[in-house]
């Protein structure tokens, strides 16, 4: 069973958020009223620590009104703005390694509710090229990444290594060999990135016609890569956001982080 770190956020910022609430309307005035009384009560300023113990804050009003600001920000930050992901596939080798951190940019397609996905305001709609992360249609609980091939409408194909947009070939450019596999320049659509293929593995060819609110997407890998070929489209409403940069490459816990791997995706 996946860990749903976006559930767990969303339930202890609002078990946070209902204690701060009860403590700031019910019993936060009675302990000011205590404080002041003291204060003026004693013949001399009481400290910090005397003040502390007439106050006698309760650990779960002190935990609420310390962690609810905190947890609230990182709620908003991750929901809405940007997410950290760590890359556990080479499918995306060589844009995207094993081990990569990367950062998602969580507004590019629309602010989306927490947990539930559901868009709420539309920025943007997902272009051909970019690096995707989603929800895999098979199974929501986990998160995929691969490259953006085909828009609602597209006829996608792929023939002896090539990808076809509307019948047209994309471009691609011989780099290196790194045997067994060749590395190539790929132009998709204007959008210039590098891409893997095994020249002596034959993987899944034919033609998909992309649906009205679905996506076909690709591993830069591309003989080895669960994607679209294998299990469909992706609908609109399983789009998590844009990778947009690797900040971080940390292969386990055991290895030292490397923080010069830092780069933009493209």
């Amino acid at each position: 069973m996946n860990f749903d770190f976006a559930l767990v956020l969303v339930v202890l910022t609002f078990v946070a958020g209902i204690g701060w609430f009860i403590d700031k309307v019910w019993f936060a005035q009675d302990r000011q009223d205590r404080v002041a009384k003291a204060v003026n009560a004693a013949p001399e300023p009481l400290d910090e620590n005397q003040i502390t113990a007439i106050e006698n804050l309760p650990m779960w009003a002190d935990l609420s009104r310390s962690m609810f600001p905190v947890l609230a920000f990182v709620l908003v930050l991750r929901s809405f703005i940007v997410e950290p992901f760590q890359i556990p596939s080479g499918s995306m080798i060589p844009t995207l390694k094993i081990g990569d951190f990367i950062l998602v940019n969580k507004f590019s397609y629309g602010l989306r509710l927490p947990v539930l996905n559901t868009k709420i305001v539309s920025i943007g709609d997902p272009q051909r090229g970019d690096v995707v992360v989603f929800k895999f249609p098979n199974d929501p609980s986990i998160n995929y990444i691969k490259r953006l091939i085909g828009l609602p409408g597209d006829v996608i194909a792929y023939r002896n290594k090539t990808v076809y947009v509307n019948g047209v070939a994309q471009a691609q450019e011989f780099v290196a060999n790194l045997p067994p596999d060749k590395l190539i320049g790929e132009n998709l659509s204007g959008v210039e990135h590098q891409i893997h293929i095994t020249p002596a593995r034959v993987g899944v060819q034919g033609e998909w016609t992309v649906p009205a609110g679905k996506y076909f997407v690709m591993g830069d890998n591309r003989d080895n890569s669960n994607d679209s070929r294998y299990w469909g489209f992706v609908p609109d409403s399983l789009m998590v956001g844009k990778a947009f940069a690797v900040w971080m490459y940390w292969t386990d816990f055991f290895s030292i982080p490397d923080v010069t791997a830092a780069r933009l995706i493209k």
